[in-house]
């Protein structure tokens, strides 16, 4: 458990700190077991905001054990050129996790590429054996970024059994993969949308609130149910070119018993549940049982 530090912020870099250690610590005992994790990133093209992201995932994997290859790809690569690299490290024994950057540039079959991925290597979750291993609510890897969410909760000691969850947000990457944890969990969840009659109204209702749609300032301190948990998800550049979330933070904090602040809150756990996602799916594919590899071991 965490303690807040600061009343009502859910800090994501301690947080994510303190889950790359323990990643960091089942890395060891992998490699007392004879195994190493290896992490392959493939980026493709030129986007900053993509190259910023994965410098930092490669420098996070490096700091807690794994070895990391990144395969840099012009913006002219093709859905097949880069579907044979995908084919390539699936082959490849010596890699444990495939991640692909996204958004891939203009041109190129995004959900072809993402369907290649051997789904024991794919470590953002997000082939459609692990999506619907999440649904039928069996073992497999997470989407980071729900992953995220779920873990900042726990780390609190949020409860989440029981409890009304609005997720605002339908998206594959973070809205139904994080409603499917929370129903795992037992929370009784509403997923809102454009299309939902009176969003702040069922906000309001909501214990735990999780905003994950890209528009800054959708959600207003009279939105928020007093003394609910408030996650958010959002990362948008406001108009003076800082970040900001999908929360009003100054109106939402004064009002919510717990909110996440950007940055520094479910973006670093993102990272953080990639390296997660890569250390089980190395356990697993050299047959080592999750359970047994305590974070301690090897200390």
């Amino acid at each position: 458990m965490i303690e807040i530090d600061k009343p009502g912020i859910l800090d994501g870099k301690a947080t994510a700190k303190q889950v790359r250690s323990e990643v960091a610590l089942r890395i060891v005992g992998l490699k007392a077991r004879g195994f190493t994790a290896k992490l392959s990133v493939v980026l493709v093209g030129e986007d900053p905001a993509s190259q910023v992201y994965v410098r930092n995932k490669d420098k996070a994997a490096v700091g807690a054990g794994f070895e990391v290859e990144t395969h840099r790809l012009p913006a002219s690569t093709s859905t097949g050129e880069l579907l044979s690299l995908v084919q390539r490290l699936n082959q490849d024994a010596s890699v444990n996790g495939i991640l692909v950057q996204l958004p891939l540039p203009k041109g190129i079959d995004v959900q072809t590429v993402l369907h290649g991925i051997d789904p024991e290597k794919d470590v953002d979750g997000l082939h459609p054996a692990n999506v619907g291993a999440l649904w039928r609510d069996e073992p497999g890897l997470v989407p980071c970024t729900p992953a995220g969410c779920i873990e900042i909760l726990d780390r609190y000691s949020i409860p989440i059994e029981g409890k009304r969850a609005c997720v605002i947000g339908r998206s594959s990457l973070v809205g139904k993969p994080v409603a499917a944890l929370l129903l795992r969990r037992n929370a009784t969840v509403t997923i809102c949308h454009s299309r939902t009659p009176d969003l702040a109204a069922v906000a309001r209702e909501a214990d735990i609130l999780i905003s994950a749609v890209g528009r800054a300032g959708l959600v207003r301190g009279d939105w928020v149910r007093p003394g609910a948990a408030v996650l958010d998800v959002g990362i948008n550049r406001g108009d003076d070119g800082r970040l900001v979330g999908d929360v009003a933070f100054s109106e939402v904090r004064s009002v919510a018993a717990a909110v996440t602040p950007v940055p520094g809150g479910i973006g670093p756990m993102t990272i953080a549940m990639l390296l997660q996602n890569t250390a089980f799916a190395a356990a697993r594919q050299n047959g080592v049982a999750w359970e047994t590899l305590s974070p301690s071991e090897g200390v």
